[in-house]
This record gives C-alpha cells, structure tokens and sequence, in this order.
C-alpha cells in the first residue's frame, strides 16, 4: 500500500499543530502573578511567573478600618473607579479582589508605608498602573493576592 506524500505532509502538519498547542498551553498555565501584601511593612511584593518582579510601600487600612486578610482572586479591573461610599473618591488603576475593596492607586502619596486607607491597599499610581497591566496581561484568574499581618 503506498501513501501519497501530500497525506503524509497533512498528517504531519497536524501533529505539529497539535504538539505546538501543547506547549503554548502548558506556557499559558505556568503564567501567573503572585501580589503578597504585608500589614505589618505596609509592603507589597509581586511575582511573576516565580520570579520577583518589584517591591513596593502601600497603605492598608488606618485604625477603626479594615483590609481582608486571606488569599484571593481579583474579579474586576477597572481603568478608573470612583467610591460610592467616599465621597466619590478616585481609585485609578483598580483592581477588586473582595466585594469593594481593591488595590488601586492613590494621590496621598506621602502617606504611602503606613495605614492610611479605609480598608483597600493603596500604592503609588505608576505602580497601581504596573501592577493592573500585569493582571490584565495575565488574566484574572492567574493572579492570586494573599494579604497577611
């Protein structure tokens, strides 16, 4: 039985197709950002795919305030966002990971390093802007924040 050559160039092309979609799959799994913010430093760190990417001062919640402790999946993003509970506050470059709370940028920049939020985490707005082009060119569900004292 003889097989055509122009099957065994299809067959071939396939294969190949296939294998490449494995790879850029397993690629795309690996992809990640890890945002691990620390009460206690009022620090951020943020990894990418393991790696360390940047460290950065933040403000978590002032005294009679709240910032949720745990590990959670962000599930907005938004270019710009003003608070309905503040006084319709800016919050350029959010990113919510629990009901309204939300990492964002802020313009009290002086008192970034020490609780001065109402419970979201502040940070500088260049960083704010890095951080949510991350997540957005990761995706929603491959960035984990974990929060701890």
């Amino acid at each position: 039985m003889r097989v055509r050559s122009g099957c065994l160039r299809t067959a071939a092309l396939i294969v190949a197709a296939g294998f490449l979609s494995i790879l850029v799959s397993v690629s795309s799994a690996e992809a990640n950002v890890s945002v691990r913010i620390d009460i206690s430093s009022q620090t951020m760190s943020v990894w990418v795919n393991g790696w360390p990417y940047a460290t950065w001062r933040v403000s978590t919640a002032r005294p009679g305030y709240w910032t949720p402790r745990g590990s959670f999946r962000p599930f907005l993003l938004k270019r710009m966002h003003y608070s309905r509970k503040f006084d319709n506050s800016p919050m350029p470059h959010s990113i919510f990971f629990r009901g309204g709370y939300a990492i964002h940028g802020t313009g009290y920049v002086r008192y970034l390093g020490r609780p001065a939020s109402h419970g979201c985490v502040r940070l500088a707005p260049d960083n704010a802007a890095r951080l949510y082009g991350l997540v957005r060119q990761y995706g929603l569900g491959d960035t984990r924040i974990v929060i701890n004292n």
